[in-house]
């Protein structure tokens, strides 16, 4: 079972750090990571998807709060919550191809961020299973590079982390 963890810290270098090792000394694999700052700039965002049981639940959040830096720890609810994620993804498009791309990339509402003569740059955001179906649609035009962000999430409604 994938977890979702919002994790606010204190916004200053090492922070990322110690919070991976925690991870690699426990022997917990960190499914996605992504960090940024929030509306206040003393504090970092941290949204970790982790896989495993409550218990395994448990034990990260239980070492995670031992964190000097760590502000707090929630288990984001996969129905409590907004999540997404992005890609950039370059195909090979020559003069053929390019329209059917285009198309793909209209039907999923992704945006097309670059175009040179034997490539497509294709930008989408969305939920893991909608990045998983347009990547999956664009490989038979053959994709030359891409890359992906860690699953971002905020809860539902008015309340917050």
């Amino acid at each position: 079972m994938k977890h979702t963890l919002a994790v606010l810290v204190e916004n200053k270098s090492g922070v990322l750090s110690r919070v991976a090792s925690l991870f690699s000394r426990r022997g917990y694999n960190i499914d996605s990571l992504a960090v940024g700052v929030t509306e206040d700039p003393e504090i970092s965002r941290m949204t970790i998807v982790v896989q495993g049981d409550d218990q395994v639940l448990e034990q990260v959040t239980k070492q995670l709060n031992k964190l000097v830096d760590v502000i707090k720890v929630s288990d984001i609810g996969v129905d409590d919550a907004v999540e997404r994620e992005l890609a950039l993804i370059k195909v090979s498009a020559d003069v053929t191809a390019r329209a059917e791309i285009i198309q793909i990339a209209n039907i999923f509402r992704a945006r097309i961020v670059d175009v040179s003569p034997k490539s497509v740059t294709v930008e989408v955001t969305g939920d893991e299973g909608k990045i998983d179906a347009i990547e999956k649609l664009l490989r038979q035009f053959g994709i030359k590079e891409m890359v992906r962000t860690g699953k971002i999430a905020l809860v539902r409604g008015s309340k917050k982390v």
